[in-house]
C-alpha cells in the first residue's frame, strides 16, 4: 500500500456509507420499487453491489423502457422512507469533517445521490458549514464516474484536481472517478482491504482511520 506523505491540498468525500450510513434506507426504498415493479427483491448485499451509479444511468438497463416508470416509484418510496429513518453518522466521519475544517484543507461532496435530497442530507446533518461544495446526482452534465462530476463541484473554489486532491469513497465506482479526474483515490470502509482491485492508492477501515493517518502528514 502506498501510503501519502504529505496532506491534501482537499479531500472529495463520497456520500452514502462514507460519511453517512444510509444502506438502510436505499435497500428498503430500492426493493419498495422493486416488488411495485413486479421483480423479486435484493439482500442488503445485492443492493450494496447494484445500487452504485446514479438512477438516471442505472435505471435504463435495469427496466429499459418502464425505467421512468420504476423511477417515480423508487423516489416516491424514498421521500417516505428517509423521513423515519434518522441519519446515522459513519464512525469518525464528524470529527474528520471538524478536523479538515479546522486545519484549512477544504472539504466537498460528490455523491451519484440526487442533488436535492443529497442537500436535505447534509443539511439536516448540521455539517453544511464543513463542506465548501456539494454536487448531487443532475447537477453536472455527468454524474461518477464521470470526471464532469468532480470539476462541477470545485468550479469557483480555486482548488482545481490533482493527484493532491483525495477522493474517498467506499465503492469502486469512487475510486475510478478519482482517476478519471487524475485525483488521489483512497478507500474507505469494509471495502477497504479490495484496495488493489478497486484501484486505490490506499485505504482506511474507516473515517477515525483516516484522521489518524492525516493528522501524522506534514502540511
Amino acid at each position: 500500500m502506498q501510503l501519502p506523505t504529505r496532506r491534501p491540498k482537499a479531500v472529495v468525500f463520497d456520500w452514502d456509507n462514507t460519511l453517512m450510513d444510509t444502506w438502510p434506507t436505499i435497500a428498503e426504498a430500492m426493493n419498495h420499487m422493486r416488488t411495485a415493479m413486479g421483480y423479486s427483491e435484493w439482500t442488503l448485499d445485492e443492493v450494496r453491489h447494484n445500487c452504485k451509479r446514479a438512477a438516471r444511468e442505472s435505471f435504463p438497463d435495469w427496466f429499459g423502457d418502464r425505467w421512468r416508470e420504476a423511477y417515480d416509484i423508487y423516489y416516491k418510496g424514498f421521500e417516505v422512507i428517509r423521513q423515519k429513518r434518522p441519519l446515522a453518522e459513519m464512525h469518525g466521519a464528524s470529527d474528520l469533517l471538524q478536523w479538515l475544517k479546522q486545519s484549512n484543507i477544504p472539504a466537498f461532496v460528490v455523491s451519484n445521490k440526487l442533488n436535492k435530497y443529497l442537500r436535505l442530507e447534509v443539511a439536516n446533518a448540521a455539517w453544511s458549514d464543513l463542506f465548501a461544495g456539494v454536487a448531487g446526482a443532475q447537477d453536472a452534465e455527468k454524474d461518477k464516474p464521470a470526471r464532469e462530476h468532480v470539476d462541477y463541484v470545485l468550479n469557483g473554489s480555486g482548488v482545481l484536481a490533482g493527484p493532491d486532491v483525495w477522493l474517498v469513497g467506499d465503492s469502486e465506482i469512487d475510486m475510478l472517478c478519482a482517476r478519471n479526474a487524475e485525483c488521489t483515490p483512497v478507500l474507505v470502509g469494509t471495502n477497504a482491504p479490495h484496495y488493489v482491485e478497486y484501484g486505490a492508492t490506499f485505504a482506511c477501515a474507516d473515517c477515525a482511520v483516516l484522521l489518524d493517518l492525516l493528522k501524522s502528514l506534514h502540511d
